[in-house]
Formats: C-alpha cells, structure tokens, sequence
C-alpha cells in the first residue's frame, strides 16, 4: 500500500466531504483554501482509488467511489462526498434534515491486485476476512465490496454469494471457475472513530 495517510490528513479529508456536502445545499463550492488545510501537498496531488461512505443512525445512506487510482484523493473525497449524498442510486438525494444525522466514512484504497486461484478452495482459503477487499469480474459484470462490508457477511462463502448478486451473477457463480478475482487493503477514516 502507497504511504500511509496520517490520522490529521483523514480528519481533514472527512472535514472537506462533509463541507462539500454541506455547500451543496448552501449552493456553493468550497474554496482551494478550506480544501487544501490539513492535508500535506504531497496528499493533494496523489492518485489514489476512495470511496466515501454515509451512514445514518448505523445504517447504510449511501456509498460511492473509485476502485481504480484515477483521480487524485482530494478530487475523489470531493466528487464521491457528493455522488453518495446525492446520486447513489438506491437512495433518495440525501435531505437538508439529514444533514446533522449522517456520519461520514472514507476507504483509502491500496491498487487492486489479481488473485490467482485453481479452484474454490483455494479461493477460500486465499481471502483474508475483514482485511481484503473483493472485486470480481465476469464479462461486463463487476462488483466489489469494501473490507467493512465483512462485518455484515462474516462467512466467506455468505460474502462471495452476495457480492455475486451484487454483480448481477448467479448467487452460486463464484464456486465456477470464470471469475476474475482482485483484492485490496483500504485505510479507513470515519467520523465515529472518534477525534472529529
């Protein structure tokens, strides 16, 4: 995994989803000041995949981000911020109300790398549970599911089956050869850890 983000670099980073969130409904855009304090230079410019993560009274509000390292953190943070308030589209476009209710996640992802496996067994016994993250692929079917979501599924089988269906595959299909499996580590900031 690229360098560690520092513990006052992911509360600054939470500071600035929750302000883009907040602006958008003030209908304004934060400043390159407000976006740039807290966060090293360094961080500013490196690419990096994030997904940032809304909850409201422990459960899910909304979630979205970029697997891939195609935009730099703080431009992710800031689009992803808005995407899962506003665009995720299992959810209604979170309200003005909600606001004070939510708490904010953001998964720093390390580059995905491909897992090379013969069979279902070793699929099984390759996955590290609570610590990868999974993406599978098949054809134009992807999904993928951050190392969080183990706390919900903790049994690997119960996590393929339904990051599968997640990717509107057989529920079944990770126990046939055919998907293409990558995993990943995230580094996690949320406004529940406590110091924000």
């Amino acid at each position: 995994m690229k360098k560690s983000v520092l513990r006052k670099e992911g509360l600054a980073l939470l500071k600035l989803a929750r302000e883009c969130i907040a602006g958008k409904f003030k209908g304004k855009d934060l400043d390159d000041e407000l976006i740039s304090n807290g966060i090293s230079q360094e961080l500013l410019k490196q690419k990096r995949g994030v997904f940032v993560t809304l909850h409201k009274n422990g459960e899910l509000r909304g979630c979205i981000g970029n697997i891939e390292p195609v935009k730099t953190l703080v431009h992710g943070v800031r689009e992803n911020a808005l995407f899962a308030a506003f665009k995720d589209s299992r959810f209604a476009p979170l309200a003005l109300d909600e606001l004070s209710l939510i708490d904010i996640e953001i998964s720093i992802l390390s580059k995905p790398e491909k897992m090379v496996y013969k069979d279902t067994r070793e699929l099984l016994s390759n996955l590290i549970p609570r610590v990868d993250g999974v993406i599978i692929e098949q054809d134009h079917n992807r999904a993928t599911f951050l190392p969080q979501v183990w706390e919900q599924l903790r049994k690997t089988e119960e996590f393929l089956t339904h990051l599968c269906m997640k990717a509107g595959l057989p529920a079944n299909e990770w126990e046939k050869s055919g998907l293409t499996i990558h995993t990943y580590q995230v580094q996690s900031f949320g406004e529940l850890d406590g110091d924000t």
